[in-house]
């Protein structure tokens, strides 16, 4: 967030997003998540077919994706926007050896906004820093991804109706799990009392963790899902992802930690809801779906919303 942008909210002033990169949860404020969420509901409650009429959104995506990349496109297209970009970087020219701020510099004069995700932390600031105009960062590395963060928050807020003093356990993988990192920063602006439920091997990392200090959140760290289950409100699962782990055989030791039953359920608060950034490989059973709890699906949904909000506040189209 730039300094002039901080300094209009602290004093005040209405938000102005237009131009703004969409990077980090951590250059957000309550106001300003709150602001995104009620933009996302006034979009979907509405009908802004050519909102985006005449803007262009280059999809960058450096990095396989399924449901970011598809709904960042169909949040474009619905909105009457066009895309243009790739999905595999075996066709981009990075495969001969173009830096990503050259490729940034070039994109963007095809372009109104950049949606971008790419394997290695902090190159989505990099490719900010590069551009003039703004980028959404669909996730780097293991570090951040934002547009997931409001799009999670768009969910419980439409199922619980407030965001507010809410229990919520996050299981498995903690330490490379972005999604948890950008989603565990934004509730403690809500007063959230957290869970972080993993092998040891798997915590979250001690920075995340100093950063909720320093905010005053109040969460606990456990190894055992049965001894919380009953407390929460929400329950966020993420996958054991194998392509984080430098050593294999450590993601061995640790892939079946944790697999969500109908009997792990039993003793669940009966409006808990699961919640998962996809895709799932065995920690939820598919036992689940058919449950009241489960809320994956229409988490993964939520995304188009969220991103044609996200959308119009960069481009300053007026809802």
């Amino acid at each position: 967030m730039d300094i002039n942008h901080r300094a209009s909210i602290l004093i005040g002033e209405s938000m102005n997003f237009k131009g703004r990169d969409i990077i980090s949860m951590r250059d957000f404020s309550k106001a300003e998540i709150m602001h995104v969420l009620n933009t996302a509901k006034k979009i979907e409650n509405g009908n802004y077919s050519n909102l985006f009429s005449g803007k262009v959104m280059a999809s960058l995506f450096f990095e396989p994706s399924t449901r970011t990349r598809l709904s960042f496109e169909s949040a474009m297209n619905r909105l009457g926007g066009k895309v243009l970009g790739f999905a595999d970087k075996g066709v981009s020219s990075s495969s001969k050896g173009e830096s990503l701020g050259d490729a940034i510099k070039v994109v963007e004069g095809y372009s109104d906004v950049i949606a971008m995700r790419h394997p290695l932390e902090g190159a989505a600031r990099l490719a900010a820093e590069a551009a003039s105009i703004p980028v959404i960062n669909g996730g780097d590395g293991s570090n951040q991804h934002p547009t997931q963060t409001f799009l999670d928050l768009y969910t419980i807020l439409k199922t619980k109706k407030t965001l507010e003093g809410l229990t919520v356990g996050f299981i498995g993988d903690l330490k490379y799990g972005r999604t948890v990192h950008s989603l565990a920063h934004a509730l403690s602006h809500f007063g959230a009392e957290m869970y972080f439920i993993s092998p040891d091997s798997l915590r979250m990392p001690k920075d995340d963790l100093n950063d909720l200090k320093a905010m005053g959140a109040s969460f606990h760290e456990v190894n055992d899902l049965e001894k919380v289950i009953g407390k929460l409100d929400v329950l966020y699962a993420t996958r054991i992802q194998r392509e984080r782990f430098p050593d294999q055989l450590e993601y061995e030791k640790v892939k079946n930690s944790y697999v969500i039953s109908k009997k792990t359920l039993q003793d669940a608060r009966k409006d808990m809801i699961i919640m998962h950034p996809l895709p799932r490989v065995n920690e939820i059973s598919e036992e689940v779906d058919g449950t009241p709890h489960a809320l994956y699906f229409e988490q993964a949904r939520n995304g188009v919303p969220i991103r044609q909000a996200l959308l119009a506040l960069t481009l300053g189209v007026d809802v």
